[in-house]
């Protein structure tokens, strides 16, 4: 049987989806961040080769693959996209149809097709994408966790690290995060949690976003106002967009990673701070899934239909 495949490449994880032209069912494996970098694109091949081969595993459904799609952060400028096609094409044939495009292309396909709209993607990094109505592709934040990735989940606990470390100096309110964060990182006082994340990796500070949500939830006033400021950040991504669009006409947004999801407050509060800075908003139904993106253009280069281009070139 041959398949198809659609593998989403971020810089914190990389996702393959696999099924068969019915797209019905999907089989799916996530591996580690394998984003695209002139410096180390043998590095990224080697980590998409295997989670791709993973996901054909659990599929059980063949080895033959007829197309290959791959959205990936980095993949902005041509030579680098042509680079790991080829490389590509060594591991799944000359027969194999390989496209690499975009992480924004990808993501846009998930929730409007070849629509306009906007995406806005918040996990351990944010990105936002838009589609223009005519079909250029447009991107605001995803600058990276040194100096961007605002309203992101490391953004969010890093903020709330902060917020601890200011409590503890008699700088800043006493909030029930001193206690919960250094409990759920295995230490005794907010001065260890410090010194924890002088020496943690960036996945690991990320993970500290849900208890941030969870207080803020629970009532406390520190970490409702850090979900506040990561929901007006991530706002700020879409108003940016918007300027890409008619004025007085409706932009669809949709949104995707665990920062927005439903039981999320971060997702309740962007709403509302939406609703201020970009009135015109209407949030879609539409998860956006981008693994799930790049597996439907696969099934559409395969049967000869274009899903567009990325809008770089």
């Amino acid at each position: 049987m041959t398949l198809l495949v659609g593998v989403d490449v971020g810089a914190s994880h990389t996702e393959a989806a696999v099924s068969d032209p019915s797209l019905d069912p999907i089989t799916r494996h996530r591996g580690g961040e394998a984003a695209l970098a002139p410096t180390n694109l043998s590095g990224s091949v080697e980590t998409i080769n295997q989670v791709i081969q993973a996901a054909i595993v659990k599929a059980d459904q063949g080895t033959a693959v007829g197309g290959v799609v791959v959205g990936a952060a980095g993949a902005g400028q041509r030579d680098t996209r042509l680079a790991v096609e080829a490389a590509l094409r060594e591991t799944w044939g000359v027969d194999c149809l390989v496209k690499v495009t975009t992480d924004g292309e990808i993501a846009l396909q998930s929730a409007f097709g070849q629509e306009a709209g906007i995406t806005l993607c918040a996990g351990s990094g944010s990105i936002a994408y838009a589609r223009d109505r005519s079909g250029h592709v447009w991107r605001a934040g995803g600058l990276g966790w040194q100096f961007g990735d605002e309203g992101s989940g490391y953004a969010l606990a890093r903020a709330a690290l902060a917020a601890v470390g200011q409590a503890a100096d008699g700088r800043g309110p006493e909030t029930e995060l001193a206690v919960a964060l250094a409990r759920a990182v295995g230490e005794e006082s907010p001065h260890d949690v410090v010194r924890w994340a002088q020496t943690a990796d960036r996945s690991a500070v990320a993970m500290l976003a849900t208890i941030v949500s969870h207080w803020a939830s629970r009532g406390d006033p520190v970490a409702a106002r850090l979900v506040y400021n990561a929901a007006r950040d991530l706002a700020w991504h879409v108003a940016a967009l918007a300027r890409h669009f008619p004025a007085e006409t409706a932009i669809p947004v949709a949104v995707g990673g665990g920062v927005l999801s439903s039981d999320n407050p971060v997702r309740h509060a962007f709403s509302a701070v939406l609703q201020e800075l970009v009135p015109r908003a209407t949030l879609s139904n539409e998860t956006v899934d981008p693994a799930m993106g790049a597996l439907v253009m696969a099934l559409a280069a395969v049967e000869g239909r274009s899903p567009g281009t990325d809008g770089h070139e």
